[in-house]
């Protein structure tokens, strides 16, 4: 009787994809260390980077609100290139 593995395929897009494996509190201290709060409330328009700035606040927004994450991900790519 032969054992037989089955092979799991690589996530799609995950070779692709620039973010993979960077979690995005690595992204926020990333920011905030090399470009400050008020730079990425200009950049990125959203009222967690303005009013009362915190990692911890950031990251429970940007968790639950698709469109905001995607923004701040754009604009890491963007500063790391």
């Amino acid at each position: 009787m032969a054992l037989e593995y089955k092979r799991t395929a690589p996530q799609e897009g995950a070779a692709n994809n620039p973010l993979h494996g960077i979690k995005l509190i690595d992204i926020l201290e990333y920011l905030v260390a090399t470009k400050g709060w008020p730079e990425m409330a200009e950049m990125v328009d959203i009222n967690c980077f303005k009013s009362n700035p915190t990692i911890k606040s950031s990251l429970k927004f940007l968790r639950t609100t698709p469109w905001a994450r995607t923004k701040v991900e754009e604009y890491y790519l963007k500063c790391i290139k």
